[in-house]
């Protein structure tokens, strides 16, 4: 249930949105449409991240972060050697999984609450799962449908048709091509395959780079071309996100599923020329001035870290993780695959944390996800369900003063878990809150946060109380509610972080 705001603030109100709820209004329209800025030297921090709070993401960065929760799919030679990461020396012929079935992939999926699949086309080995035109070191060399089959192909059709989105993951590393180290020459081999994947089917939601980059064949590393490869995707497929290594959406930093404590969306601009920015900017118009590169501090976006930046940018997390100890699927790891408490735990501090939880779950030498693998999915499913069907909130009566939502209860509830999501359609804007409980003399918090974002979920030892009220105690100019909720939790992991 959304609060209750008194009718002066909608008449004063220079833009309102039908569903989100602004706590106050300034002298200027609060949805800018802009996603990325460039900052003129000198501006007081305060001002700098003002206009950080008047971000918002661009088309394919909102559908993307409407996804919340989606699956990795690691699978190919390494499958079958045993290996992480191979050396593109592997025999094809060791390529055959006799009863892959992409539709149970994708059925899994679907039943776990995930909303895209993202299939490494192909690894560091270069062993690609489609026929490209471009090497012979492909599935059309293998047993496996004598030649003939299409990995890529089957996956994106089962995407289709039980209703999930698809992307690809392509390394730029590449340990079997022999113009790996070139220059030009394997950049276009390079483009060559993405083309093929961005061409051949269908439509792809999100184009996966890693900045993996090691020695090639002949001993040398390659430059990429990355503004090029970023040109592409926006011509064939101008709705996907281009990740990681991308302008669109960057690399939580850890491969352990937990996010940070504090995330912001918007974080300086890393733009070789930001004057070069429009000041009305959609962010693919900064693609061929953007520097890839990992972020991997605590503080990224604090008002401290935005002093003094030329430009600003909306670049929102992902966390990626696996649901086994490697990346391929390994038989002997099959009794370490994580529980569902596990997997609810990482949910929390992922898709909980203002991130996309990207969860890896690899096939394995038949072609299947393993039965221990879709019980711990089924079993997150059942506790996410369980936990997240009743918003205590919507019985409760709310009215909003002085950035305070109030909320009163019929009857004392009993809860465990707070949400908090912003419509970040209008920028993200929180920067510090607490919710409350009223004991009968006073108010008495009972669990705090920093940014909220597109959602933010916090779990604390259980309340019961009849009246509760959420506080703002921080925000980047006028911040808007999407969505409040209490919840009380079933089958969750106990509290121990």
């Amino acid at each position: 249930m959304r609060p209750v705001i008194p009718a002066i603030l909608l008449t004063l109100s220079l833009v309102f949105f039908p569903g989100s709820t602004l706590f106050s209004q300034g002298n200027r329209p609060v949805y800018t449409g802009h996603n990325a800025a460039s900052v003129p030297a000198g501006v007081p921090a305060k001002q700098v991240a003002e206009q950080a709070g008047n971000l918002t993401p661009s088309a394919r960065q909102l559908a993307w972060q409407r996804t919340e929760f989606n699956a990795f799919i690691h699978f190919g030679l390494n499958t079958f050697t045993g290996k992480e990461w191979g050396d593109g020396k592997d025999d094809p012929a060791l390529f055959n999984p006799v009863k892959l079935d992409a539709r149970q992939w994708v059925r899994t999926f679907r039943d776990a609450g995930m909303k895209m699949v993202i299939l490494t086309a192909r690894h560091h080995d270069g062993f690609c799962l489609w026929p490209t035109t471009t090497t012979g070191y492909s599935v059309a060399a293998s047993p496996w449908k004598n030649g003939k089959g299409d990995v890529v192909g089957e996956v994106a059709a089962a995407c289709r048709e039980y209703g999930l989105k698809f992307g690809v993951y392509l390394s730029p590393w590449d340990r079997h091509e022999p113009a790996y180290g070139s220059g030009e020459t394997y950049n276009r081999y390079f483009m060559t395959q993405l083309r093929e994947l961005l061409t051949g089917y269908g439509e792809i939601s999100e184009v996966w780079f890693d900045g993996a980059c090691g020695e090639g064949p002949n001993g040398k590393k390659q430059s990429y071309d990355w503004s090029a490869w970023y040109a592409l995707v926006r011509e064939l497929q101008p709705g996907a996100v281009i990740a990681i290594m991308g302008p669109d959406v960057r690399w939580v930093g850890t491969e352990s599923g937990y996010g940070r404590e504090t995330e912001w969306s918007v974080i300086p601009g890393r733009l070789r020329n930001p004057e070069s920015l429009p000041e009305e900017s959609d962010q693919s118009v900064t693609d061929r001035e953007f520097l890839p590169g990992d972020l991997m501090d605590a503080d990224l976006g604090s008002r401290e870290k935005l002093s003094g930046a030329r430009s600003l940018l909306w670049y929102p997390a992902e966390t990626d993780v696996s649901i086994r100890p490697g990346w391929f699927h390994h038989s002997s790891d099959n009794k370490k695959v994580k529980s569902p408490q596990e997997l609810a735990d990482i949910y929390f501090h992922s898709a909980g944390m203002n991130s996309v939880l990207l969860l890896n779950v690899p096939p394995d030498k038949r072609g299947l996800i393993h039965k221990n693998d879709i019980r711990s999915l089924t079993g997150l499913r059942k506790i996410l369900d369980a936990t997240f069907t009743i918003n205590l909130i919507e019985k409760a009566t709310s009215r909003y003063r002085n950035g305070i939502i109030e909320y009163d209860f019929p009857a004392a509830v009993t809860f465990d878990v707070a949400m908090l999501q912003e419509d970040i359609k209008t920028g993200q804007r929180i920067g510090k809150f607490r919710f409350e409980a009223w004991d009968g003399t006073s108010w008495k918090p009972f669990t705090t946060g920093t940014t909220a974002g597109y959602k933010r979920l916090l779990r604390f030892p259980a309340v019961t109380a009849q009246k509760v009220r959420l506080v703002i105690e921080e925000a980047r100019g006028e911040p808007a509610l999407m969505n409040v909720g209490l919840y009380l939790g079933s089958g969750l992991p106990a509290l121990n972080r």
